[in-house]
């Protein structure tokens, strides 16, 4: 392998004017696993463009069923690392599920999700919903807009059922947030109940991605949280209406992570330095020069082996808009970051906002203390991985010195009432702070007995 790989490398020096400085690896044969969604971008971007084989690693990308195999494949060495959940590695790693020490060097996206409901449900959405002076709607749409409809639902005893990809997926979590913000409860989870519908106004349960534009349009659910490509699917089939991207939701919250075992960062650690860098350059390219490669993105991603749906479908989004019923396309610039607001950089603060919403919710089941928080997004999430690779780079002169937060504590600044749906603000420092602050969801001492909170 290392043979042919130098007989490669002579022919591509000539061809490439910049080349990484490639670092003595553990392991260059690499698997990895992704979710056919357009945040996997990093991943195929990496391999297409060359940075994966510019560092010496040999990689094969493949695209997994679901997030529990893609989880269980990292896990069991069958892959080497995956594009996953941000939830994922934080819940493998506390016990909740499947338990092993999972952790990310990188982070591999801002936004990119959205909030989609059936045409029979947003027809009945629409009278509660301001009007701009065209005539369209005026977004964000809050869910008090979707409340009387859910209220009706359950006073005719009909449960009104919802989609989200895994239980602890920021979609999952989005969808909560939306929800309990115009005053629908999402429901708790408990030790003895995972299904996180004890006390729910609107039942949510996982839908795969791909799957669900076809089950919105079955009527199995009426509305879904999902990433793109499958929120714009549902306007191009005419099926459902996005309500509100998870930009409006909160604005550049983090997304996707690239995790790996623990153990694997431990016996292989210039391997994984390598992976971050290839990573850290795809996601500079797709975001450099006003993201002026992103249709050569959205052609990658098409590709049946990536993501696979139409070139129209990917680009409504990646390009810098969104449309949200058919003709009625927004300019949202900011609906996919990867590398500007410092994306990729694996922030704690992070964490613990994923960690409060499992908390929120019940699937951390006991209350616990700040300095825990903390502890576990210092256990999973790993920005001196992340700076030594981004070093590296500057020092090889692929990438920008001023681009990278050095100095960083690992923790971003509060983010402000403003920039979050419900008007309340985030400081990743003050955990049990912020539970506090929202109205809806476990605080304090407060815990799941039966169908009960108690404490």
């Amino acid at each position: 392998m290392r043979k042919t790989f130098a007989a490669l490398l002579a022919t591509s020096a000539m061809l490439s004017p910049a080349m990484a400085e490639m670092l003595p690896l553990e392991k260059d044969e690499l698997k990895f696993g992704f979710i056919k969604l357009t945040d996997m971008a990093p991943l195929a971007v990496a391999y297409e463009n060359g940075y994966f084989f510019d560092e010496g690693l040999f990689v094969t990308l493949e695209a997994q069923a679901n997030w529990k195999v893609l989880l269980d494949g990292v896990i069991s060495g069958q892959l080497d690392g995956a594009h996953m959940l941000a939830g994922q590695p934080l819940a493998a790693t506390i016990g909740f599920g499947t338990e092993a020490h999972i952790v990310t060097p990188f982070s591999m996206d801002l936004n990119g999700n959205g909030i989609t409901v059936s045409n029979e449900i947003w027809e009945q959405m629409k009278p509660n919903i301001p009007t701009m002076d065209d005539g369209r709607p005026q977004h964000p749409v809050s869910a008090s807009a979707l409340k009387p409809i859910v209220d009706e639902y359950n006073a005719s005893g009909r449960p009104f059922n919802m989609g989200m990809v895994f239980p602890v997926s920021t979609h999952n979590y989005e969808l909560r947030y939306w929800l309990a913000a115009g005053g629908i409860h999402p429901g708790f989870y408990s030790p003895e109940d995972v299904s996180g519908q004890i006390n729910a106004e609107a039942f949510l349960s996982v839908t795969p991605p791909p799957q669900m534009p076809a089950t919105l349009e079955a009527g199995t659910i009426y509305g879904y949280c999902v990433g793109e490509p499958w929120n714009q699917q549902a306007v191009f089939k005419g099926i459902g209406v996005p309500v509100i991207t998870d930009y409006q939701i909160w604005k550049n919250n983090p997304e996707k992570v690239f995790g790996l075992t623990a153990e694997f960062t431990e016996q292989n650690p210039n391997t994984t330095l390598a992976i971050t860098k290839a990573l850290i350059r795809a996601a500079i390219w797709l975001d450099e020069n006003d993201n002026a490669n992103r249709p050569a993105a959205v052609e990658i991603l098409s590709r049946p082996n990536y993501v696979g749906a139409d070139y129209d479908v990917i680009a409504n989004s990646m390009t810098g808009t969104f449309e949200f019923e058919k003709g009625d396309k927004r300019e949202i610039p900011d609906f996919n970051v990867f590398f500007r607001y410092n994306a990729t950089y694996p922030f704690y603060s992070d964490a613990v906002w994923y960690l409060t919403q499992m908390r929120r919710w019940g699937q951390i089941a006991e209350p616990k203390s700040d300095s825990w928080y903390d502890e576990v997004a210092k256990m999973v999430y790993k920005p001196e991985i992340y700076l030594e690779a981004a070093r590296l780079l500057v020092d090889e002169g692929l990438a920008n010195e001023a681009d990278f937060p050095w100095d960083s504590d690992g923790y971003k600044a509060p983010t402000p009432a403003e920039d979050i749906i419900d008007g309340i603000a985030y400081d990743g420092k003050q955990p049990n702070a912020y539970l506090e602050s929202l109205s809806i969801g476990l605080k304090g001492e407060q815990v799941v007995v039966g169908s009960e909170i108690q404490g």
